[in-house]
């Protein structure tokens, strides 16, 4: 699909989904906090600078996660601020890059909270929102928010439902465990396309075909070649063209031949290896990369990753 086939985009394909996946190259994104601050909060100047050289550079997507605590034992605050202040924030100061989030927790938020949010930040940036959305990974969340931590799977199925809803619908009719619109009420205002594309992440407490019959995508963790291909051929018989991401760890070594050492969800490695690495990526068929990036100086290893990988794909 390029931009030339307008009268056939899917009802979801706004202009951050096409910018990520409106052709066959693989797309990469950087993931906040750009400044690599994880156990604080970040110095938001520096997220906004950051978030502007990105865009310069030639990076597809920024994604925000949506981590409403800080738990020390999981060892990072997910960058702190709310991702719809952030996306908001940064749509201010940039002009085309696809605003992500990566993960929003379904089960943790009300559906029309979300859906007026997503949807606003998706005009104000002129349609470049696209919705990463998950079950969520850190227990004690649950009960901080009176959530039954064993009904998450139906809260994603119900919340994704409403949102579409209304997102599509005036004066929506729908009903679930989180409450009901009767059709005296509309949500506003609604995105600059039919609905949002979402995207759900990992397995979200769903199983691949509910994903592939419900989600415009599929966003998951970093994992081996081989297991990623056959997660990609399994995506491929069941989703036909729908994109896949995935999230992958990077920091580089000084020596750029240096061979990779793993990291949790990623790798160290020198700049030839990771070129060869997204190569791969490529041929397995994956169509987008949240690169997070790791190292004393982000602004560095942001501009490294642009000339050393993304130019030589």
């Amino acid at each position: 699909m390029t931009d030339s086939d307008a009268t056939e985009r899917p009802a979801h394909a706004n202009a951050g989904f096409r910018r990520l996946f409106g052709d066959d190259e693989l797309t990469f994104g950087l993931g906040f906090p750009l400044t690599g601050t994880r156990r604080e909060t970040p110095d938001p100047a520096a997220e906004a600078r950051l978030a502007e050289r990105a865009e310069a550079l030639g990076f597809d997507g920024l994604w925000a996660r949506d981590v409403p605590t800080y738990w020390p034992r999981f060892g990072d605050a997910g960058g702190a601020f709310d991702p719809w202040t952030l996306l908001s924030h940064v749509a201010a100061r940039t002009d085309e890059v696809a605003l992500g989030t990566s993960s929003v927790v379904l089960p943790l938020r009300h559906p029309i909270h979300l859906a007026k949010s997503a949807a606003s930040v998706d005009r104000l940036s002129d349609g470049r929102v696209v919705l990463g959305v998950a079950s969520g990974d850190r227990d004690p969340e649950y009960s901080a928010f009176g959530v039954d931590l064993e009904r998450r799977g139906e809260m994603v199925r119900d919340r994704i439902a409403a949102m579409r809803a209304c997102w599509r619908e005036t004066f929506p009719e729908i009903d679930g465990e989180w409450g009901a619109l009767d059709g005296d009420l509309d949500v506003l205002p609604k995105p600059t396309t039919e609905t949002l594309p979402v995207l759900p992440t990992g397995n979200a407490r769903q199983s691949t075909e509910w994903i592939a019959d419900h989600g415009d995508g599929w966003l998951f963790y970093h994992l081996p070649d081989e297991t990623l291909r056959s997660y990609v051929a399994e995506w491929r018989e069941l989703a036909g063209e729908k994109p896949f991401a995935i999230a992958v760890g990077v920091e580089f070594a000084d020596d750029p031949s240096a061979e990779p050492d793993h990291l949790h969800l990623g790798y160290r490695a020198g700049a030839e290896w990771f070129r060869e690495y997204f190569r791969r990526l490529d041929e397995i068929g994956v169509d987008h990369v949240i690169v997070g990036l790791r190292g004393d100086d982000p602004e560095a290893a942001m501009e490294t990753f642009a000339d050393e990988v993304v130019a030589a794909l």
